[in-house]
């Protein structure tokens, strides 16, 4: 079994995932997903109902729904800020890609490459979920594990 120690590859999702993960209901707005983005700083909201993740939503998602008008006091129409009004199970992406907490981030990485996403619900074996991972979680762990070269400097004769 690949220690941590012997390869550093052998991090697991565990060591790396963000926590608390931020959720939302079905019927919630996407103004409230916004202000959720906003005052949490983070890009994705896991769906959660009857404690059981139903979807994720990124704030790209929430971007393309929401008219650009929307705040704009000289351009902001009435149909433009009920975008706002919108419900999350109108946007969500219906068929969450999840990952357990024991994985390695290896196999995170090329999920989130196979099926096209930039987070991942974890999610434990009772499918509670537990935390989340995402690309930014992944980058900071490689720049961590595998340092840059430091340059060679050749002193002068």
């Amino acid at each position: 079994m690949l220690t941590s120690a012997d390869n550093p590859c052998a991090i697991k999702i565990q060591d790396i995932m963000s926590r608390p993960v931020h959720t939302v209901q079905m019927d919630d707005s996407l103004k409230a997903v916004r202000d959720s983005f906003f005052s949490h700083g983070c890009h994705h909201v896991v769906v959660l109902e009857r404690q059981k993740v139903y979807g994720v939503v990124s704030d790209r998602d929430v971007l393309k729904e929401l008219s650009p008008f929307v705040g704009n006091q000289a351009m902001e129409r009435p149909q433009d800020a009920n975008t706002l009004k919108r419900r999350v199970h109108q946007i969500m992406s219906r068929t969450p890609v999840t990952i357990g907490p024991d994985e390695f981030v290896a196999a995170a990485a090329q999920r989130m490459i196979e099926k096209r996403v930039s987070s991942l619900p974890v999610v434990d074996k009772e499918g509670k979920l537990v935390g989340i991972v995402t690309q930014r979680d992944i980058l900071k762990w490689a720049v961590s594990a595998c340092p840059l070269p430091q340059p060679v400097v050749e002193v002068a004769k």
